[in-house]
């Protein structure tokens, strides 16, 4: 049975004051993300963004025999398949590898429902020294300069890194990236 929908001006009022109301939500939590980005502009603190990684998942999906392989991109938490799709990564095996953004990685998907990675393609890393730090909510970042980068906490614990330690981390070379890997801590003199 075909549907038959209205003409656009037989709408009822209530959709119409329920669009506005979306239309108004919206605004305002664009304005919101406005002054937080003005704050973090104001502090000379800038978040890293993470690289396009589309062209490197045109070609990268294969079926063999009972087992699946998908090979895709790390984007910092997870790897990104060709088909768009995100595939968790544990993160002791993320930080523990070191993974950074960009890494190109197989998954075997084994008949019995395990995932099995293996990093295949590792990107060209660049290796910075920051300040550990800690936000409101519990999450770890490295500060350098004046430039943030996002952290797997399981490295943080694994080095039983505090606020304040000093961090060596790795990050893409000649990309900008969002998340880094912790490759070592040095515990601050001050404790």
């Amino acid at each position: 049975m075909d549907e038959v929908q209205s003409p656009p001006d037989e709408r009822s009022d209530m959709d119409m004051d329920a669009l506005a109301g979306i239309q108004l939500t919206l605004s305002k939590i664009e304005d919101e993300l406005q002054k937080v980005k003005l704050q973090i502009a104001k502090q000379g603190i800038s978040a890293g963004t993470s690289p396009d990684f589309r062209e490197k998942l045109e070609a990268l999906s294969q079926q063999d025999g009972e087992e699946k392989v998908v090979e895709g991109v790390f984007n910092g938490q997870q790897m990104v398949g060709p088909d768009g799709k995100h595939y968790s990564i544990p993160a002791n095996y993320a930080s523990k590898s070191k993974l950074v953004e960009g890494d190109i990685l197989k998954l075997r998907i084994l008949p019995d429902g395990s995932f099995v990675y293996k990093q295949i393609g590792p990107v060209d890393r660049d290796r910075k020294v920051g300040k550990l730090i800690k936000d409101e909510r519990g999450n770890y970042a490295v500060m350098v300069e004046n430039k943030v980068f996002r952290v797997i906490l399981a490295a943080v614990t694994y080095f039983h890194g505090l606020e304040g330690d000093e961090a060596i981390i790795l990050v893409p070379k000649d990309t900008d990236s969002e998340w880094a890997a912790i490759e070592n801590i040095i515990k601050s003199s001050t404790r």
